[in-house]
């Protein structure tokens, strides 16, 4: 049976209501918001690939798997880096440019996550690799409400409750703004540019107020309108590798400042 394409708001009524209820049968447990005439699906009625990942998602709201194998297979080496965040950075190596080829650096990114979901994993996928930084980027996905409603404060203390883990564990930590947008192209309800801004002025004084490193990834590829400047993105949220291009040497110089601080 060919697949429905159904909206990212149907797909979170969907998880919240039906799924995590009965991942294999589709049933009517509420009401259906207002506006929304169709029949509520089972699984089968989804293409594979969107089967499988809100399955997934029903019963793995981290996706703790992701990484589990990888994590294990990685041996003890000094100066390991983790670079911690979503698609930003699971993608900075599928991008048409390397991830700093050389360097003993890890990335444990996963496109579409949300604080809530990095903090759930933040052992797993960061404190059990023992690295002497973690680059944390993280905050998007809350603004654009990709698991539900969210605020800036259940963003913000989130990546406090990372950042003070990764200090109990001796980790250094360098924490990078989030990037300008002025639009999500899958909510485009949401309009990001300044709720991000707000997002990077708590993070720089935060930062700022606990000895911690911040990368300004933001100055560099915004716009006047709060967006990605020409050139750095095709959609207005991820990098091109040109914006890639222009992050590295600011991830880098952030790691070296972070490396001269005591864990």
């Amino acid at each position: 049976m060919e697949g429905v394409d159904y909206t990212q708001d149907q797909i979170r009524y969907l998880l919240k209501h039906v799924w995590f209820l009965d991942p294999e049968v589709g049933r009517d447990v509420k009401p259906l918001p207002a506006g929304w005439n169709w029949t509520i699906p089972t699984t089968g009625e989804l293409t594979v690939n969107q089967a499988n990942g809100y399955k997934r998602l029903s019963y793995d709201i981290a996706q703790l798997e992701r990484y589990r194998h990888e994590n294990e297979r990685l041996t003890e080496q000094k100066n390991r880096v983790v670079f911690y965040g979503d698609s930003i950075t699971d993608a900075w190596d599928r991008k048409g440019t390397e991830f700093f080829p050389g360097k003993n650096y890890v990335n444990r990114g996963i496109s579409g996550q949300t604080t809530a979901q990095m903090l759930i994993r933040f052992r797993q996928d960061v404190i059990d690799l023992h690295p002497a930084v973690v680059v944390i980027l993280a905050g998007t996905n809350d603004i654009a409400g990709n698991l539900g409603p969210s605020s800036l404060k259940m963003a913000a203390d989130n990546i406090e409750s990372m950042v003070q883990l990764a200090r109990a564990n001796g980790i250094r930590v360098v924490l990078c703004s989030l990037l300008p947008a002025d639009h999500y192209n899958w909510r485009p309800d949401v309009k990001p540019a300044a709720y991000i801004r707000e997002m990077n002025s708590w993070m720089k004084k935060y930062a700022a107020d606990k000895g911690v490193v911040y990368v300004d990834y933001y100055s560099a590829l915004a716009n006047a309108d709060g967006g990605m400047k020409e050139g750095t993105s095709k959609d207005g949220v991820h990098p091109t590798a040109e914006g890639y291009a222009i992050m590295a040497p600011l991830a880098e110089a952030g790691i070296t400042a972070a490396m001269k601080k005591k864990p």
